[in-house]
């Protein structure tokens, strides 16, 4: 039965991660420059999920979630013609990260019911252990 609520909490902890990467995404929108302030857009960050690898002490086939967060360097920046902005090109272009905030704000939503999904996963797992222990009893 404890299993059931690891499983519940590796899927909390990877969806607050995913929330956290969607949250450092939109914080970014606009940021031009990187960590140490070189001419560099942000690169919007993507959480990837697989299956993480069998409980060695398992009698069950259940598995955790296992997360990454990758670096979505297949789309380009996006160009914005603002020749006043210190970070314009020569041509008057700025390079801003390619984020956009209607698809974050759908992964947010996204994780969001992840998120309660799980809880309410491991709150079903609480109550039939209550409930076997009422049995038993």
């Amino acid at each position: 039965m404890l299993e059931a609520i690891d499983i519940g909490t590796s899927g909390l902890v990877a969806q607050r991660h995913r929330m956290n990467t969607i949250a450092g995404n939109i914080a970014n929108v606009h940021s031009t420059r990187d960590e140490e302030g070189n001419l560099s857009p942000f690169q919007r960050r993507i959480v990837t999920f697989r299956a993480d690898e069998p409980y060695p002490e398992s009698s069950t086939n259940g598995v955790g979630v296992e997360f990454h967060v990758e670096y979505d360097t297949q789309s380009q920046p996006r160009k914005v013609y603002d020749p006043g902005h210190p970070d314009a090109d020569g041509e008057g272009y700025v390079s801003f990260p390619n984020i956009n905030l209607i698809t974050e704000f759908v992964n947010a939503l996204e994780a969001s019911r992840a998120y309660e999904a799980n809880v309410a996963s491991i709150d079903i797992s609480k109550e039939m252990a209550n409930l076997g222990l009422r049995i038993l009893a």
